[in-house]
């Protein structure tokens, strides 16, 4: 789906229910808007208050109407050990909706059951998006 970044809150809520796992790996290149998504997902979640990349500390946590949210910011990692030694797993294994940058930099900690969103850069306020899913 293609959109203008100023109608991010309609394609976050149009996100929502096409979500078929609660791990989310977003994929783009550097100021593609993974972050601005996430912050609107979070907030079509019932997220209220609070919402920042959590680029040096790894993960946010928000509460949303009914289960935390988790949004992880992987680029700073060396290696996957330092995920494995901040609990990721146990994260990516609550039920809650962990929506994670830059999962390139631990691809084997990664739940075999998944969703993508990949976004493409097409102008400076158009994106493309496309939406995958491991199988159930």
């Amino acid at each position: 789906m293609q959109y203008d970044l100023s109608e991010i809150d309609l394609i976050a809520a149009d996100i929502i229910p096409q979500l078929v796992h609660p791990v989310v790996l977003l994929k783009g290149s550097l100021g593609a808007g993974k972050t601005t998504l996430i912050t609107s997902l979070a907030q079509q979640l019932g997220v209220t208050k609070g919402i920042s990349s959590p680029t040096f500390s790894l993960v946010n946590e928000y509460q949303t109407p009914t289960l935390p949210l988790y949004h992880f910011d992987m680029y700073r990692l060396n290696d996957e050990s330092e995920a494995l030694d901040f609990g990721v797993e146990e994260y990516f294994y609550s039920g809650s909706y962990c929506f994670v940058e830059w999962p390139e930099q631990i691809p084997s900690l990664i739940p075999k059951n998944h969703s993508i969103i990949e976004i493409q850069v097409d102008a400076p306020s158009k994106r493309t998006l496309t939406i995958t899913h491991t199988p159930l």
